[in-house]
Protein backbone atom coordinates (compact mmCIF):
# COMPACT_ATOMS: atom_id res chain seq x y z
CA UNK A 1 0.00 0.00 0.00
CA UNK A 2 1.02 3.47 -1.04
CA UNK A 3 2.51 5.08 2.11
CA UNK A 4 0.72 8.05 1.11
CA UNK A 5 -2.97 6.41 1.32
CA UNK A 6 -2.21 4.81 4.89
CA UNK A 7 -3.64 8.15 6.96
CA UNK A 8 -6.58 8.06 5.33
CA UNK A 9 -7.10 3.66 5.13
CA UNK A 10 -7.01 3.92 9.11
CA UNK A 11 -9.13 7.24 9.29
CA UNK A 12 -11.86 5.78 6.75
CA UNK A 13 -12.47 2.38 8.85
CA UNK A 14 -12.83 4.75 12.29
CA UNK A 15 -15.19 7.22 10.77
CA UNK A 16 -17.36 4.88 8.71
CA UNK A 17 -17.77 3.14 11.90
CA UNK A 18 -19.02 6.25 13.84
CA UNK A 19 -20.53 7.01 10.96
CA UNK A 20 -22.75 4.06 10.88
CA UNK A 21 -23.30 3.64 14.99
CA UNK A 22 -24.85 7.26 14.31
CA UNK A 23 -27.44 5.58 11.80
CA UNK A 24 -27.72 2.60 14.08
CA UNK A 25 -29.44 5.31 16.62
CA UNK A 26 -32.35 5.61 14.51
CA UNK A 27 -32.76 1.80 13.55
CA UNK A 28 -35.82 -0.44 14.66
CA UNK A 29 -36.94 3.27 16.22
CA UNK A 30 -40.34 4.22 13.71
CA UNK A 31 -37.86 6.66 12.14
CA UNK A 32 -39.67 8.44 9.52
CA UNK A 33 -39.16 7.94 5.82
CA UNK A 34 -39.49 10.11 2.69
CA UNK A 35 -38.86 9.52 -0.90
CA UNK A 36 -36.51 10.42 -3.13
CA UNK A 37 -37.22 11.68 -6.48
CA UNK A 38 -35.87 8.21 -8.28
CA UNK A 39 -38.45 7.09 -5.72
CA UNK A 40 -35.78 5.10 -3.25
CA UNK A 41 -36.38 5.84 0.58
CA UNK A 42 -34.22 8.25 3.05
CA UNK A 43 -33.95 9.08 6.49
CA UNK A 44 -32.38 11.39 8.87
CA UNK A 45 -29.97 8.62 9.53
CA UNK A 46 -28.87 8.25 5.67
CA UNK A 47 -28.23 12.25 6.03
CA UNK A 48 -26.76 12.20 9.47
CA UNK A 49 -23.90 9.92 8.52
CA UNK A 50 -22.96 11.20 5.72
CA UNK A 51 -22.27 14.25 6.92
CA UNK A 52 -20.49 13.39 10.11
CA UNK A 53 -18.18 11.59 7.57
CA UNK A 54 -18.13 14.35 5.24
CA UNK A 55 -17.31 17.15 7.85
CA UNK A 56 -14.81 14.89 10.16
CA UNK A 57 -12.73 13.94 6.57
CA UNK A 58 -12.56 17.37 5.69
CA UNK A 59 -11.08 17.96 8.94
CA UNK A 60 -8.27 15.49 8.46
CA UNK A 61 -7.57 16.01 4.59
CA UNK A 62 -8.55 19.20 3.41
CA UNK A 63 -8.94 19.51 -0.32
CA UNK A 64 -10.45 16.18 -0.65
CA UNK A 65 -13.05 15.71 -3.19
CA UNK A 66 -16.54 14.09 -2.32
CA UNK A 67 -19.19 11.91 -3.98
CA UNK A 68 -22.03 10.98 -1.89
CA UNK A 69 -25.44 9.56 -2.80
CA UNK A 70 -27.07 12.32 -0.08
CA UNK A 71 -25.28 15.18 -0.52
CA UNK A 72 -23.82 15.15 -4.04
CA UNK A 73 -20.64 15.59 -5.92
CA UNK A 74 -17.41 17.80 -4.19
CA UNK A 75 -14.67 18.63 -6.37
CA UNK A 76 -11.23 18.35 -4.71
CA UNK A 77 -7.57 19.66 -5.21
CA UNK A 78 -5.78 16.95 -3.75
CA UNK A 79 -6.98 13.98 -6.67
CA UNK A 80 -8.05 11.99 -3.42
CA UNK A 81 -12.25 11.30 -3.83
CA UNK A 82 -13.95 10.21 -1.06
CA UNK A 83 -17.14 8.14 -2.57
CA UNK A 84 -19.71 7.49 0.09
CA UNK A 85 -22.83 5.70 0.79
CA UNK A 86 -23.97 6.18 4.26
CA UNK A 87 -26.78 3.66 4.85
CA UNK A 88 -26.42 0.53 1.52
CA UNK A 89 -29.35 -1.14 1.86
CA UNK A 90 -32.07 1.91 3.37
CA UNK A 91 -35.02 -0.67 2.12
CA UNK A 92 -33.84 -2.93 4.68
CA UNK A 93 -33.14 -0.02 7.28
CA UNK A 94 -36.37 1.18 6.94
CA UNK A 95 -37.80 -2.36 7.33
CA UNK A 96 -36.12 -3.29 10.47
CA UNK A 97 -34.06 -5.45 8.36
CA UNK A 98 -30.37 -6.05 9.98
CA UNK A 99 -28.63 -6.17 6.47
CA UNK A 100 -27.45 -2.62 5.75
CA UNK A 101 -23.74 -1.18 6.17
CA UNK A 102 -22.15 2.29 5.76
CA UNK A 103 -19.61 2.51 2.73
CA UNK A 104 -16.94 4.40 1.77
CA UNK A 105 -14.37 4.22 -0.65
CA UNK A 106 -10.95 6.29 -0.95
CA UNK A 107 -10.21 7.35 -4.96
CA UNK A 108 -6.80 8.23 -6.01
CA UNK A 109 -6.43 9.95 -9.18
CA UNK A 110 -9.70 8.32 -10.76
CA UNK A 111 -8.66 4.57 -9.40
CA UNK A 112 -10.43 3.19 -5.96
CA UNK A 113 -7.31 2.24 -3.71
CA UNK A 114 -8.99 1.31 -0.57
CA UNK A 115 -12.67 0.49 0.82
CA UNK A 116 -14.50 -0.33 3.69
CA UNK A 117 -18.17 -1.83 4.58
CA UNK A 118 -19.44 -1.50 7.85
CA UNK A 119 -22.64 -3.55 9.22
CA UNK A 120 -23.44 -1.46 12.61
CA UNK A 121 -26.05 -3.83 13.80
CA UNK A 122 -23.18 -6.73 13.71
CA UNK A 123 -20.76 -4.36 14.61
CA UNK A 124 -18.51 -6.10 11.37
CA UNK A 125 -16.43 -4.52 9.40
CA UNK A 126 -14.99 -5.74 5.77
CA UNK A 127 -11.81 -3.63 4.49
CA UNK A 128 -9.49 -3.79 1.59
CA UNK A 129 -6.81 -1.20 0.39
CA UNK A 130 -4.76 -1.98 -3.02
CA UNK A 131 -2.07 -4.54 -2.85
CA UNK A 132 -3.05 -5.78 1.04
CA UNK A 133 -5.36 -8.14 0.95
CA UNK A 134 -8.81 -8.17 2.57
CA UNK A 135 -10.45 -8.30 6.18
CA UNK A 136 -13.07 -9.17 8.14
CA UNK A 137 -12.38 -7.37 11.18
CA UNK A 138 -8.83 -8.26 11.40
CA UNK A 139 -9.09 -11.60 9.96
CA UNK A 140 -8.07 -11.91 6.31
CA UNK A 141 -10.53 -13.67 3.69
CA UNK A 142 -10.41 -15.03 0.71
CA UNK A 143 -13.30 -15.72 -2.46
CA UNK A 144 -13.95 -19.65 -2.46
CA UNK A 145 -11.98 -21.87 -5.09
CA UNK A 146 -15.59 -23.85 -6.65
CA UNK A 147 -14.57 -23.51 -10.22
CA UNK A 148 -17.98 -24.98 -11.83
CA UNK A 149 -21.61 -23.56 -12.52
CA UNK A 150 -23.38 -26.85 -11.51
CA UNK A 151 -21.44 -26.50 -7.63
CA UNK A 152 -21.92 -22.64 -7.15
CA UNK A 153 -24.24 -20.25 -5.61
CA UNK A 154 -25.12 -16.68 -7.13
CA UNK A 155 -26.88 -14.08 -5.23
CA UNK A 156 -29.06 -11.43 -7.01
CA UNK A 157 -31.63 -8.60 -6.24
CA UNK A 158 -34.92 -8.16 -7.30
CA UNK A 159 -36.04 -9.82 -10.79
CA UNK A 160 -37.45 -6.79 -11.74
CA UNK A 161 -34.25 -4.68 -11.92
CA UNK A 162 -33.59 -7.54 -14.70
CA UNK A 163 -36.54 -7.11 -16.33
CA UNK A 164 -35.82 -3.45 -16.90
CA UNK A 165 -32.50 -3.81 -18.38
CA UNK A 166 -34.17 -6.25 -20.77
CA UNK A 167 -32.16 -9.16 -19.53
CA UNK A 168 -34.95 -11.30 -17.94
CA UNK A 169 -34.01 -14.36 -20.24
CA UNK A 170 -30.38 -14.45 -19.47
CA UNK A 171 -30.62 -13.93 -15.49
CA UNK A 172 -33.12 -16.55 -15.54
CA UNK A 173 -30.99 -18.90 -17.72
CA UNK A 174 -28.26 -17.96 -15.02
CA UNK A 175 -29.74 -19.01 -12.05
CA UNK A 176 -30.89 -22.11 -13.45
CA UNK A 177 -27.30 -23.07 -14.92
CA UNK A 178 -25.79 -22.49 -11.16
CA UNK A 179 -26.62 -25.48 -7.95
CA UNK A 180 -28.29 -22.66 -5.46
CA UNK A 181 -29.70 -18.95 -5.32
CA UNK A 182 -29.94 -16.29 -2.31
CA UNK A 183 -31.98 -13.04 -2.69
CA UNK A 184 -29.51 -11.03 -0.94
CA UNK A 185 -29.18 -7.58 -2.97
CA UNK A 186 -27.08 -4.81 -1.77
CA UNK A 187 -23.64 -4.61 -0.28
CA UNK A 188 -23.80 -7.77 0.82
CA UNK A 189 -24.06 -10.31 -1.72
CA UNK A 190 -20.41 -9.09 -2.38
CA UNK A 191 -19.53 -9.37 0.56
CA UNK A 192 -20.39 -12.91 0.74
CA UNK A 193 -18.36 -13.55 -2.35
CA UNK A 194 -15.18 -12.34 -0.96
CA UNK A 195 -15.41 -13.98 2.18
CA UNK A 196 -16.16 -17.50 -0.31
CA UNK A 197 -19.55 -18.08 0.90
CA UNK A 198 -20.76 -18.07 -3.10
CA UNK A 199 -19.74 -17.72 -6.06
CA UNK A 200 -21.27 -15.12 -7.94
CA UNK A 201 -23.54 -11.41 -7.30
CA UNK A 202 -25.20 -10.49 -10.18
CA UNK A 203 -26.56 -6.87 -9.69
CA UNK A 204 -27.87 -4.13 -11.54
CA UNK A 205 -29.57 -0.54 -11.27
CA UNK A 206 -26.51 0.28 -8.55
CA UNK A 207 -24.70 3.54 -8.94
CA UNK A 208 -21.14 4.22 -8.06
CA UNK A 209 -21.16 4.81 -4.70
CA UNK A 210 -23.29 1.21 -3.93
CA UNK A 211 -20.00 -0.58 -5.46
CA UNK A 212 -17.08 1.51 -5.37
CA UNK A 213 -15.59 -0.06 -2.33
CA UNK A 214 -17.14 -3.53 -2.72
CA UNK A 215 -15.10 -4.13 -5.93
CA UNK A 216 -11.77 -3.68 -4.44
CA UNK A 217 -13.07 -5.73 -1.56
CA UNK A 218 -13.68 -8.20 -4.02
CA UNK A 219 -10.75 -7.67 -5.90
CA UNK A 220 -8.63 -7.79 -2.87
CA UNK A 221 -10.20 -10.89 -1.68
CA UNK A 222 -8.44 -13.29 -5.07
CA UNK A 223 -12.15 -12.26 -7.08
CA UNK A 224 -13.36 -10.12 -10.28
CA UNK A 225 -15.54 -7.42 -10.65
CA UNK A 226 -16.74 -5.71 -13.67
CA UNK A 227 -19.60 -4.76 -15.64
CA UNK A 228 -21.70 -6.59 -17.69
CA UNK A 229 -19.68 -6.11 -20.58
CA UNK A 230 -16.86 -7.00 -18.66
CA UNK A 231 -15.07 -3.67 -18.18
CA UNK A 232 -14.30 -1.35 -15.67
CA UNK A 233 -17.11 1.41 -15.33
CA UNK A 234 -18.21 2.04 -11.84
CA UNK A 235 -20.57 4.60 -13.35
CA UNK A 236 -22.70 1.91 -15.31
CA UNK A 237 -25.95 0.55 -13.66
CA UNK A 238 -24.88 -3.06 -14.25
CA UNK A 239 -22.00 -5.13 -12.48
CA UNK A 240 -20.88 -8.96 -11.76
CA UNK A 241 -18.78 -10.19 -8.57
CA UNK A 242 -17.33 -13.38 -8.66
CA UNK A 243 -14.66 -15.51 -7.42
CA UNK A 244 -13.28 -15.08 -11.07
CA UNK A 245 -13.32 -18.77 -11.69
CA UNK A 246 -16.95 -18.61 -13.29
CA UNK A 247 -16.75 -15.07 -14.17
CA UNK A 248 -16.60 -15.85 -18.03
CA UNK A 249 -19.38 -18.42 -18.03
CA UNK A 250 -21.69 -15.77 -16.49
CA UNK A 251 -20.88 -12.72 -18.40
CA UNK A 252 -20.99 -15.21 -21.69
CA UNK A 253 -24.79 -15.93 -20.37
CA UNK A 254 -25.40 -12.06 -19.55
CA UNK A 255 -24.13 -10.62 -22.68
CA UNK A 256 -25.99 -13.36 -24.93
Amino acid sequence: MNDDWTPRYEAMQSLAKAAGQIALSYFDRGTPVETKADDSPVTIADRSAEKHLRDELTKLFRGDGFRGEEYGHEPGTTGYRWIIDPIDGTRCFVRNIPHWATLVALEYQGKVVAGVAYEPVLDRMYRAAKGTGTFRDDKPIHVSTISTFDKSMACYPALRYFQKAGKESQFLKLVNAVDRTRGFGDYYGFLLVAQGSCELMVDHGVHIWDIAPLKIIVEEAGGTFTDWAGGDDLERPDCLASNGRVHQEALAILQS
